[in-house]
């Protein structure tokens, strides 16, 4: 099987994020230009991600990650729920609706996903929220498929490697987007990028993948002079033409001056890093009282993609890390390049 290091020229992965931004265009650009394109998998069902992977093999023939969380479906109470949809009835009046639906199902299946993502045979596939069992490691394996997990301290990375990974991505608390915690409470995984790196260095002998607030060529020679093998960069991709979120949310991002993000439990119940919004505000109120990721998540869902459709970026959620005043909108190959080779 290919090593990891091997697999792209350039030491630069687009980070997979969940939503709609991970286009398969953008993918494909990135790959293309010499990166890892990263596809979020997790919101999408088997079929998607089988039909999503091929799409991006007839824009580009070289390799490409997949990316899932590692999710055991919940079984919530009903009144459990009810209170949390109680929780959102404030927002049913702004958006026309007497009461916040219950969704189908609180996530996708995850042994369907991996066995969708098995059949794709991606170069690489990157797991958070959770460590695979080493069975789920091996069958990766088996399929020619390279495993990346992430850890967010170096007890989490040790797990990894213990497991079999070929990779771990460590994500700083400036990474944008939900945290990958799976070892004790998140909100005790404090640890920004370069202190995280540091901490893991002498004790991983897999490569070390770097995530959370690059931004620029000059963040990828610091961070790679400093131990990591390759640098790990979302929002940065965020405003590229080929990124699917929509425009608002490009637009915000753009007008931020500076770094306008916070961590927040309160609109998917899981830490997550984002643009501060009235969302966010107004359902910090209520963070301690809201159920786990993904049954916070799914309620929400239906709240944030109605604000989208209206072009309501203050309903919806705005994730983005630290280094957020630093977007640029440019084709994906163009920053590949402004990344990689800034002088030429």
């Amino acid at each position: 099987m290919q090593d990891f290091l091997s697999l792209c020229p350039l030491p630069l992965i687009q980070a997979p994020m969940a939503g709609g931004a991970t286009t398969p265009e953008l993918v494909a650009a990135v790959s293309q230009a010499g990166g890892l394109g990263s596809l979020a998998a997790a919101l999408l069902p088997p079929l998607a991600i089988i039909e999503q992977a091929e799409l991006i093999r007839r824009l580009t023939d070289k390799p490409f990650a997949i990316n899932l969380f590692v999710l055991c479906r919940p079984r919530p109470a009903d009144e459990d729920v009810e209170a949390a949809r109680a929780l959102l009835r404030p927002f049913c009046h702004e958006l026309g609706w007497d009461s916040v639906p219950v969704p189908a199902r609180w996530c996708l299946d995850f042994e369907e996903q991996l066995e969708a993502v098995i059949t794709a045979r991606p170069a690489v596939a990157s797991f958070t929220f959770d460590v695979l069992h080493g069975s789920q490691i091996q069958r990766l394996h088996d399929a020619g498929i390279l495993v990346v997990g992430t850890a967010t301290t170096l007890a989490e990375a040790q797990v990894w490697q213990a497991m079999g990974a070929d990779a771990v991505c460590l994500q700083g608390t400036e990474a944008g987007g939900h945290r990958g915690t799976f070892i004790g409470r998140q909100e005790a995984a404090t640890l920004g990028l370069h202190e995280l790196l540091a901490q893991c260095l002498p004790h991983i002998r897999i490569p070390l993948i770097a995530a959370g607030g690059l931004m620029s060529a000059q963040d990828i020679a610091q961070i790679r002079a400093e131990g990591a093998a390759l640098a790990q960069l979302g929002t940065a991709f965020l405003c590229c033409q080929e990124s699917g979120i929509p425009e608002v949310y490009k637009e915000r991002l753009l007008a931020a001056s500076s770094d306008t993000t916070r961590q927040t439990r309160a609109i998917s119940g899981r830490l997550a890093r984002g643009l501060d919004n009235r969302l966010m505000r107004l359902l910090d109120k209520h963070a301690d009282q809201v159920p786990a990721y993904p049954v916070q998540n799914a309620l929400t869902t239906a709240i944030r993609a109605e604000a989208a459709r209206h072009d309501n970026p203050e309903l919806m959620s705005l994730w983005a890390g630290q280094g957020v005043a630093r977007c640029q909108r440019l084709p994906a190959a163009e920053l590949v390049q402004q990344l990689m080779h800034p002088s030429s």
